[in-house]
């Protein structure tokens, strides 16, 4: 785990997609942990073994070990977390979507991390870089350098669950760290708070989804090969 620190950034961004806008200040008031990785096959089978997490997720042939783990539910994410916070005696949870995006900034108010421009082995990300570390799949975790908070993988590899609920915009976000929720229903026909929000993008995607201020979204019960997480813990 890292400790993220306090502070003040803009939220969203006016360069991307219109479901980063409008941007909006944000007020970081309380430090966090952070996962340092992304949750590996290895920290998930040690909670499947404990009978802890009920199923043991489909690695896409590439292998398990110590890259990602992907191909779980909203709800499935909520088993590791409960049984992690038993086994250690501390809360662990998702991170919110404001939590996340400061974080995978790291002080920053460029485009990457790093700057404005993706570079070469910065990111697992479609176009990326001339060699990926891992090719068209996920890499290990750690793979690439961190960011300013000793974080990696903020970008690329794989999207990572939030705990907020989607909505289609910022209009009306909460400018703090608190997670978004179900206000309204954006999705028509589907019950509240049924998609959740994904940040970071992934193997697949192509750079401008790696940026800190994209965000897409998934319903809590569709697996995917592009989806994994990692975990926050409060600190004050």
């Amino acid at each position: 785990m890292a400790i993220v620190p306090r502070g003040n950034y803009v939220m969203g961004s006016d360069v991307g997609h219109e479901n980063e806008r409008p941007p909006h200040k944000v007020t970081i008031a309380k430090r966090f942990a952070l996962g340092r990785h992304e949750i590996t096959f290895d920290e998930w089978q040690a909670c499947f073994d404990a009978k802890g997490c009920a199923r043991n997720p489909d690695d896409h042939h590439w292998g398990r070990g110590n890259r990602p783990v992907m191909n779980v539910t909203f709800d499935e994410v909520n088993q590791f977390l409960n049984w992690l916070s038993q086994k250690s005696g501390k809360r662990y949870r998702l991170p919110s979507e404001a939590e996340w995006e400061w974080a995978a900034r790291g002080q920053t108010a460029s485009l990457f991390s790093w700057g404005d421009k993706m570079e070469p082995g910065r990111a697992n990300c479609r176009g990326c870089g001339d060699d990926p570390v891992n090719g068209f799949s996920t890499a290990p975790v750690g793979s690439y350098p961190p960011n300013g908070f000793g974080l990696y993988d903020m970008a690329g590899n794989v999207w990572e669950w939030t705990q907020d609920c989607w909505h289609p915009d910022h209009t009306g976000a909460p400018v703090d760290q608190k997670p978004r929720g179900p206000e309204a229903n954006p999705l028509p026909g589907l019950p509240a708070c049924m998609a959740r929000v994904m940040k970071g993008g992934a193997w697949y995607y192509y750079a401008q989804m790696s940026r800190p201020s994209a965000r897409a979204r998934n319903e809590g019960r569709v697996l995917s090969y592009v989806l994994g997480f990692r975990v926050a813990r409060d600190l004050d």
